[in-house]
């Protein structure tokens, strides 16, 4: 069984968020980690390939950079990584995103893809749904429990207050969770196995059965129209009321936004 999972290196919001002129986001002057949708779909293919044996491959679009969380992806216990990396590729809506990765894994072996539900850098949940789409596989998104039978799968899809269970055929598409599971750590011989680990690197000419008007800056119908740091909220309206008129002053304010 061949499982690839898709990880993205994202900005450490934590460390603060930079922009280029354009509107983008300057990600070689920020800090990064893996997203941690894409790290709890790692972690569910390597308990499939714990439980019944699976070759993981995890690839990543990105700068050259985003070698750091395909080599920690390898530490933690994937078999192979594979960085899709191009300046062509820069600037990528999620569109041009699901294309170009589309485009590289048509070149690889697959039974099951595995993708986080979104970036924490973007919140848009579409490159998943969209690779599907561009390959022609089913998709199951929201996976907060995954079991493999047979030449199928069965998800528990998060749903509300309730969960729908689905069974699809592979290959297929199924987007990840963070509260999937908790991630296992990196271990001392798999950081030391990773760093020593080749990754293999393609760019545009390795794409396959992709168009350069649906790749990079140039290829995304959707734009960046303004881009700004978090703005601050105001202190907002005081008022010293005593409990009971504190009480109709609320309801008020909730009846005049028609909350209630």
């Amino acid at each position: 069984m061949k499982i690839i999972v898709c990880i993205k290196q994202v900005p450490d919001t934590k460390g603060g968020v930079k922009f280029k002129p354009d509107g983008t986001l300057d990600r070689g002057a920020m800090l990064s980690i893996m997203n941690p949708d894409d790290k709890a779909g790692l972690e569910a293919a390597l308990r499939i390939k714990d439980e019944y044996g699976a070759e993981v491959t995890v690839l990543s679009m990105g700068l050259p950079k985003a070698e750091d969380v395909l080599r920690e992806a390898l530490a933690m216990g994937a078999d192979k990584a594979v960085l899709v990396t191009d300046r062509v590729l820069g600037g990528a809506d999620t569109w041009a995103t699901s294309t170009t990765i589309a485009g590289a894994i048509r070149s690889l072996d697959y039974d099951l893809i595995i993708t986080g539900r979104q970036a924490i850098d973007g919140d848009t949940a579409q490159v998943g749904p969209q690779i599907s789409e561009h390959l022609g596989i089913p998709v199951i998104s929201y996976a907060q429990n995954i079991k493999i039978d047979g030449d199928s799968v069965i998800v528990e899809r998060q749903f509300d207050d309730r969960y729908h269970v689905l069974k699809a055929k592979m290959p297929c598409l199924i987007t990840a969770l963070s509260e999937l599971n908790k991630p296992r750590y990196m271990t001392p011989g798999g950081i030391f196995d990773a760093y020593e680990a080749e990754i293999k690197v393609m760019g545009r000419a390795d794409l396959i059965d992709v168009d350069d008007s649906n790749i990079g800056l140039n290829g995304s119908p959707t734009k960046i129209a303004k881009a700004s740091d978090k703005v601050r909220k105001g202190a907002g309206e005081k008022v010293n009321l005593d409990p009971e008129e504190s009480v109709k002053y609320i309801i008020g304010k909730l009846t005049e936004r028609h909350i209630i």
